[in-house]
C-alpha cells in the first residue's frame, strides 16, 4: 500500500471521527483489497473446512467496525489493528455456535502447533485460544494484539511491527513469548 493511500486512510478515519457519513463510503474502497488479503490468508492456511468464505468475513468485520458507537479510530494503523479483533471476534462467535449445536462434548487438550494452527473442525480450539487471549489481554495488551494480527489475520512478523509501531525483533520476541504463555495457559485448562 502506497504511502498516498496510508495517509488518504488516516485523513478519512479523522473525517469519520468528526461526524461525516461521506467518509465511510469513501473508506471502504481504500481497505477493502487488504482487508480481503488479511481475510484469505487466514481462511486459506488455516481455516480449510470452514463455513464462513473471505467476503463474508471481510464485510462482517467492516459492518462490524463502523456500527460501532463512540468508535474513535485514529489513523490506518488503528483501524487494522480494531479489524484483526473484529476478524477474530466473528471467528469466535462462529466457533460458538457451532458448538453450541455440538453440546456434550469435553474439553480437548491443544498442543502448540494446534494453539495456533486451528481448523474447522475443531472450533473447541478456537474458543479455547479465545479465552486464553482475553487472559493474556489483562496483563499484555501488546502481546495479544500481535497474536491477533499474526494468527487472526496472517499478517508478517515485518506487517505486525509497522501496524503496532514497534520493531520487528520485538514483535519476534513477543511471538514466541505469547505462543509460550497461551501453550502453558492452554494446557492448564484442559
Amino acid at each position: 500500500m502506497a504511502n498516498s493511500e496510508k495517509n488518504q486512510i488516516t485523513l478519512l478515519l479523522q473525517r469519520i471521527n468528526a461526524g461525516d457519513e461521506r467518509a465511510l463510503d469513501q473508506l471502504l474502497p481504500l481497505v477493502y483489497g487488504e482487508l480481503r488479503k488479511l481475510a484469505s490468508k487466514y481462511l486459506a492456511g488455516e481455516y480449510k473446512k470452514r463455513t464462513i468464505q473471505t467476503t463474508e468475513l471481510v464485510h462482517e468485520a467492516y459492518l462490524k467496525l463502523i456500527g460501532q458507537q463512540n468508535l474513535s479510530l485514529e489513523n490506518r494503523k488503528h483501524f487494522f489493528g480494531a479489524a484483526a479483533n473484529a476478524m477474530r471476534q466473528i471467528l469466535v462467535d462462529n466457533a460458538r455456535k457451532k458448538k453450541s449445536i455440538k453440546r456434550g462434548r469435553g474439553k480437548t487438550k491443544v498442543p502448540l502447533d494446534k494453539a495456533i494452527v486451528l481448523s474447522a473442525e475443531d472450533d473447541e480450539n478456537i474458543l479455547a485460544l479465545n479465552e486464553a487471549l482475553l487472559k493474556l489481554d489483562t496483563f499484555d495488551n501488546r502481546l495479544c494484539k500481535i497474536v491477533e494480527l499474526r494468527f487472526f489475520t496472517g499478517l508478517t512478523i515485518e506487517e505486525t511491527a509497522e501496524i503496532l509501531s514497534v520493531s520487528a525483533t520485538t514483535v519476534k520476541r513477543d511471538w514466541g513469548l505469547a505462543k509460550a504463555w497461551l501453550y502453558r495457559e492452554i494446557e492448564n485448562n484442559n
